[in-house]
């Protein structure tokens, strides 16, 4: 006897047709304006519009202030957030990387690893102010700071050499050969820091969590004001940056002992 065919469960096309309008702003960095999003749907602009003005009334997306383009809204984010707190590496570092911060006065990023690049998932403010702009949703340049040039220390060239060199168009082979030159000197200092650059002003010192074979797990930065931050490899902030990481090491692989007993 055959088998029974597998019966196909039916769907709502409208929200299949919303779902699509997400996804294609969930795989651009920039808030898209209506007809570029459209076109990415495959809908035309007034077909697109009756969806987003849903979208817009639940709060997955919203409006750009002045040119009024389209990009996720923040039940959107608070979804994302909610999945992401389910990463055991993510939720066990929050508390590490929050004590990190009263510890040395100064803000702390939680980096992860995604398709876009290395994205804060998580910012502690020290309170001081600092001439950067850093939020959840913030991807790292890969190149100008120390987050960035860590996680491609860190990662495997296939995930982010296509990013690089959209972000330096016409740059040489030298260029890109001086950058993996870089890269190898992280790879055994296990560290890296960004003093002035890309903002002026601003010093950061960053490490990554490795897990297995060198897989990059999550990325921790310090950020601060510079002459104020002590940012020597082995300075007092390096020393309890180093202490951080190896904190959510241990809490993680106990966590994991646990739940496999």
């Amino acid at each position: 006897m055959s088998a029974a065919p597998v019966k196909t469960q039916r769907g709502i096309q409208s929200v299949e047709v919303a779902g699509r309008l997400l996804q294609a702003l969930a795989q651009t960095r920039q808030p898209m304006p209506l007809v570029e999003l459209a076109s990415a749907a495959g809908l035309s602009s007034a077909q697109a519009h009756t969806y987003l003005v849903s979208l817009l009334r639940l709060g997955l997306i919203k409006r750009t202030p002045g040119d009024g383009r389209y990009e996720a809204g923040p039940l959107a984010l608070r979804l994302g957030m909610a999945r992401l707190a389910q990463e055991p590496a993510y939720r066990l570092a929050l508390p590490q990387v929050q004590q990190l911060s009263e510890d040395t006065g100064l803000s702390v990023a939680l980096t992860l690893p995604t398709p876009e690049g290395p994205t804060i998932v998580h910012y502690a403010h020290a309170g001081k102010p600092l001439h950067v702009n850093l939020h959840v949703g913030t991807v790292m340049a890969l190149a100008d700071t120390a987050t960035g040039r860590t996680y491609c220390a860190f990662r495997p060239a296939t995930a982010w050499q296509a990013q690089w060199e959209a972000q330096h168009p016409g740059a040489s082979r030298s260029h890109l050969k001086q950058f993996h030159e870089a890269l190898d000197a992280i790879r055994q200092r296990g560290m890296e820091r960004a003093v002035d650059i890309p903002s002026p002003g601003v010093t950061s010192l960053c490490m990554p969590l490795l897990e297995g074979a060198g897989e990059l797990q999550l990325l921790v930065t310090v950020i601060g004001t510079s002459g104020v931050i002590d940012a020597g490899w082995r300075g007092t902030v390096a020393r309890q940056l180093r202490a951080c990481i190896d904190a959510i090491a241990h809490t993680l692989a106990t966590s994991r002992t646990e739940q496999a007993a």
